[in-house]
């Protein structure tokens, strides 16, 4: 099993003793116990971790961009580890047993086992909440919630806006400023639906967006995003979904029959 590295020590660490206090300090409200009763791996990890990275674990938490540095997305340890969850060292990390204090950062991040066991009356509590919230954690890999709708549509427009207009143009209409100077005038795209019988031919246009096994790009004018994406990002997965942004995207731009 490889090492974990250094980032996913910052991918179990939050805020809640530090946050907490201070925001009780401005307000005058009372601080909720940092103790719960319930050894729950997922009430633990929302009492204790969501506030950096996130009721989804993907690290856009609430105080997560107050940070030095930005909290991992805990959903993909096992893949940044070759498939496999490492679950003895990510509980050593959560723990603090078997690394130096100065690998958590700044002050900024308590270390949990010692603050566990500060807050639990017995060892064996705390325990059992190290174990529940390591397998909460192994629980979460590879799952990546589905955003709403409207919001995918949105990520989708961004990204047309960014990688698609220059040459397609805002309207996606083919009559970006880039137009004039390619060898193939880029096409409207708009006009899928209307031109395929009233239906939007989405499993098309994502192999032609992909653009692995489709020559549809033209002479070499048009970037094969599939190829792109998944370097930008990293993560095929995560690229898989731009292309699914962009196609709801595109459908929602459809002109009608009538038009």
């Amino acid at each position: 099993m490889r090492t974990v590295t250094w980032h996913v020590v910052m991918a179990f660490i939050g805020l809640v003793v530090g946050a907490t206090g201070a925001a009780a300090q401005r307000t005058g409200r009372a601080v909720p116990p940092l103790a719960i009763e319930s050894l729950t791996g997922r009430d633990s990890f929302e009492r204790y971790c969501a506030s950096c990275h996130g009721r989804d674990a993907t690290g856009n938490g609430p105080v997560a961009g107050a940070l030095q540095t930005r909290p991992a997305d805990l959903t993909s340890l096992a893949q940044r580890n070759g498939g496999r969850f490492p679950d003895a060292q990510v509980r050593a990390f959560i723990e603090g047993t078997t690394r130096p204090l100065s690998a958590h950062g700044t002050n900024e991040m308590p270390v949990w086992g010692t603050t566990f066991s500060a807050l639990e009356p017995s060892d064996g509590r705390v325990r059992v909440r190290l174990d529940n919230l390591v397998a909460y954690i192994q629980s979460l890999q590879g799952r990546r919630p589905s955003p709403p709708a409207t919001d995918v549509r949105s990520v989708g427009a961004q990204l047309f806006r960014t990688h698609c207009a220059t040459c397609h143009g805002e309207n996606a209409q083919g009559n970006g400023p880039m137009a004039s100077v390619l060898r193939r005038p880029p096409q409207d795209l708009t006009r899928f639906t209307t031109s395929n019988g009233g239906v939007f031919p989405s499993e098309r246009l994502r192999r032609v967006i992909d653009g692995r096994d489709v020559p549809s790009h033209g002479p070499g004018d048009m970037p094969v995003w599939g190829d792109i994406f998944r370097r930008t990002t990293g993560d095929v997965a995560r690229a898989q979904e731009r292309i699914d942004a962009l196609l709801v995207y595109l459908e929602s731009i459809q002109a009608r029959a009538a038009e």
